[in-house]
């Protein structure tokens, strides 16, 4: 049974910086892309962060853009994102997905993901 697991939320002040971990069990997904998305109370889940199987290709939202990064350790298993300069509106319940396809493109489209974690929750306050 596949799982993803994220960890590394929490509640954090405007202008600081949280890691997310995303460990994959049940599989490996070196071989697949991976993403980050996330979710605010009464929004609908949106896009924030892919990084293709290799990690030699990244995208992010605009409104994320210059402010997270987002990594991969595939000998782990593993797919990371690290949020800095962190503001109010950053919050929500942030997941992590891995497309069943194993290509070296990046998956922008939350729908196009396969395998989703259970989400942890960021509180950014002002």
């Amino acid at each position: 049974q596949v799982h993803l697991v994220e960890s590394g939320g929490g509640l954090v002040q405007a202008g600081g910086s949280l890691r997310l971990s995303c460990a994959a069990s049940g599989r490996t997904f070196r071989n697949n892309p991976m993403g980050w998305s996330r979710q605010a109370p009464g929004k609908e889940r949106e896009f924030v962060a892919a990084i293709s199987r290799s990690g030699s290709s990244t995208r992010y939202a605009d409104s994320v853009k210059g402010r997270f990064t987002i990594s991969r350790d595939n000998a782990k298993n593993t797919v990371y994102l690290q949020m800095a300069s962190l503001k109010p509106e950053d919050t929500a319940v942030y997941y992590c997905a891995a497309d069943r396809r194993t290509h070296n493109a990046v998956v922008v489209t939350t729908n196009a993901y396969d395998y989703w974690g259970q989400g942890t929750q960021v509180t950014v306050s002002s």
